[in-house]
């Protein structure tokens, strides 16, 4: 009666490839981080074949999905939703815009009443910033006109 073959020696590469499989398993989901820890700790302890296999015994290896007569998922493109003048990505910076332009017009009303300043300064903050906010609104409206899906109502 012969003694059974021992089992084979394992390699470093072999253990990192067994750890990079049980990687992509813990990223998909069929491992929770406790019993990926244990199993990383198993591979890196074992030092044959058999060993190894022990590890990665009850996980596929391939992933279902990719299995031949498998339909893989049709994915709809994402649309983003229609944006609109009330929309709040629109409405904050106007709103904004409108803050800041009353608050320089008030600083400039106050010093035109009691000193003898009279130069409209605020207009360069006016003029510029609503010429850059009106291109920008536009801009995006038009572009999601243009595009299919897109709110056609302003």
């Amino acid at each position: 009666m012969s003694d059974p073959v021992p089992s084979i020696r394992t390699s470093d590469s072999e253990r990192d490839r067994v750890a990079q499989l049980l990687q992509t398993h813990f990223a998909q989901g069929r491992l929770d981080h406790e019993e990926f820890t244990d199993r990383l700790g198993r591979v890196y302890k074992s030092r044959t074949a058999d060993e190894l296999a022990t590890v990665t015994r009850d996980l596929p290896e391939r992933d279902l999905a990719d299995l031949h007569g498998a339909s893989p998922l049709q994915e709809e493109p994402l649309l983003a939703p229609p944006i609109s003048m009330r929309d709040p990505a629109l409405m904050v910076p106007w709103i904004l815009y409108a803050g800041v332009n009353v608050l320089c017009f008030v600083i400039w009303l106050i010093l035109f009443l009691t000193t003898d300043y009279n130069y409209p300064w605020f207009l360069w903050v006016l003029g510029p910033w609503g010429i850059m906010m009106s291109v920008v609104t536009f801009g995006v409206l038009a572009s999601q006109r243009s595009h299919p899906g897109g709110d056609h109502s302003p």
